[in-house]
């Protein structure tokens, strides 16, 4: 799609490319209604061709509201002396299914069969994975079983574009179907390969062990070795699994699909350990991840920056903060520069845990690594900072990003403590047990409650030199300060 903007830039001239401004203008800043739009459009008394229209598509698409943008195109289509190609009309096609909007798209493909227009196989592949994300599965189908009214054929190409689809969503069983009907379309081993990938993504979305290791089996039988995308799908579908029915089953299992691995000469990479990491992280099972990082080292699988990442982010949350500056330290002394998400997650994850000491040593780093865009980190420490009350730091703080010429989204107000709430921590409830002694009244040996106590909650009473006493549980109310 970029290519194309190019390609049109290339051969379009100066005054063409100020028309498509013009008219990009007029798309997205324009106001007032539909009608107004084609009166506004009007007005300019351009010289529309194909190319100027994909131009403006192209170069309008993110900011146009959609309704805006599909009126220019049918409404430029009526203005073009000889008409659109099919391909300006498919590439428009796949620009409005690039921003989901099922009404313009069912629009336009039925223009598309109205108008005895052919569709291009890429075309169906984008519209066949926008449907089925849309949720309209029943469509992206009706339109594969019908691609002849769009002269466009049955291939290998739109079989498995329409399997993929299928699959990214969990609809298995709808890709199966259609892979029973269309064997003959599929017939060399690289395109087995990829339907038999579809189909462990598939299952493995449903977190579906069985059939995903039938599949597994089903390659096996037909000659088709599982390469390492297959099984680290299909560990993927184990790991997930596990998280909800058996955390503690998640490192034996997961092990053996690595031991399954290297019996087929295929051995686990950093992916695959990630996957399992991963895992371990939403489980909070803190030890059996850093075994597994160990794990990789002695087997020679080198951790990449992700793997210390998922260590050092379940280490925070669980509160072994010295243990995760650790692990980040190991990562640099290993020589991993990691990207900006490493840092933006992690500084997040500190702050969210009231730990902005240790998030200010990890930006210390971040900023030594050289690697930029720290206008988010600014814009989430320097309110922190103040509403802990600690306006120094958040002016010197403010004062640094200044100087690096950086423009932050936070207002200086911030900084203000007049005007900033500095925040206390509190405690909602607190559990404390007193005893109380009550009246006397006859146990005879026996615990019985108290029925008329006005003060706590009662549990029991006991006697104790020739006084009752009540055992209670004193709750403090919501809001009040420790």
């Amino acid at each position: 799609m970029q290519f194309l903007v190019y390609h049109y830039s290339t051969i379009l001239s100066t005054s063409v490319s100020s028309d498509a401004e013009k008219v990009c203008d007029v798309i997205c800043n324009g106001i007032g209604s539909l009608d107004d739009l084609e009166a506004s459009l009007n007005e300019l008394k351009l010289s529309f061709c194909p190319s100027l229209v994909t131009q403006v598509l192209d170069s309008s698409k993110k900011e146009a509201p959609t309704r805006r943008l599909l009126r220019f195109f049918l409404w430029s289509e009526k203005c073009l002396d000889g008409g659109l190609e099919d391909k300006d009309y498919n590439h428009a096609i796949r620009v409005f299914a690039e921003k989901k909007d099922f009404i313009a798209l069912d629009m336009l493909v039925s223009n598309l069969g109205k108008e005895n227009r052919s569709m291009e196989s890429s075309t169906f592949s984008i519209v066949s994975e926008s449907l089925v994300k849309l949720g309209r599965v029943d469509e992206a189908l009706g339109i594969f079983k019908n691609l002849g009214k769009f002269r466009c054929v049955q291939d290998s190409a739109t079989v498995t574009a329409i399997v993929s689809a299928l699959c990214s969503k969990g609809h298995v069983k709808r890709a199966e179907g259609v892979i029973f009907h269309h064997k003959d379309k599929i017939s060399s081993a690289k395109l087995k390969l990829i339907i038999y990938r579809n189909l462990l993504h598939g299952w493995s979305v449903q977190e579906n062990v069985k059939e995903a290791r039938r599949v597994i089996k089903d390659m096996k039988g037909a000659g088709i070795t599982p390469d390492i995308f297959c099984y680290n799908t299909f560990l993927k579908c184990v790991c997930d699994k596990n998280v909800k029915t058996n955390p503690s089953g998640l490192v034996p299992e997961a092990l053996n699909v690595m031991i399954e691995m290297r019996t087929y000469a295929i051995a686990p990479t950093t992916i695959s350990y990630n996957i399992l990491l991963s895992c371990l992280g939403k489980t909070r099972r803190v030890k059996e991840a850093v075994q597994i990082l160990n794990t990789m080292r002695k087997t020679g699988c080198s951790p990449d920056w992700v793997s210390y990442y998922l260590l050092a982010r379940v280490l925070y949350l669980t509160g072994r903060f010295g243990k995760g500056k650790q692990m980040v330290d190991e990562m640099i002394n290993d020589g991993l520069i990691p990207e900006r998400k490493f840092y933006y997650d992690l500084i997040g994850v500190l702050c969210g845990v009231e730990r902005v000491n240790y998030a200010l040593e990890l930006f210390d780093l971040m900023k030594k690594s050289a690697l930029g865009g720290y206008e988010k980190v600014y814009d989430l420490l320097i309110p922190k900072l103040c509403k802990n009350g600690e306006f120094e730091k958040g002016k010197e703080l403010w004062d640094e990003a200044a100087s690096m010429g950086l423009t932050l989204e936070c207002s200086s107000d911030v900084l203000n403590p007049l005007i900033t709430e500095v925040f206390k921590p509190i405690r909602k409830w607190e559990n404390k047990v007193s005893v109380v002694e009550t009246p006397k009244q006859k146990t005879g040996g026996i615990l019985k409650p108290v029925v008329n106590v006005k003060k706590g909650k009662k549990l029991f009473t006991a006697k104790k030199k020739g006084k009752n006493l009540m055992v209670h549980k004193k709750i403090k109310k919501k809001g009040a300060s420790t």
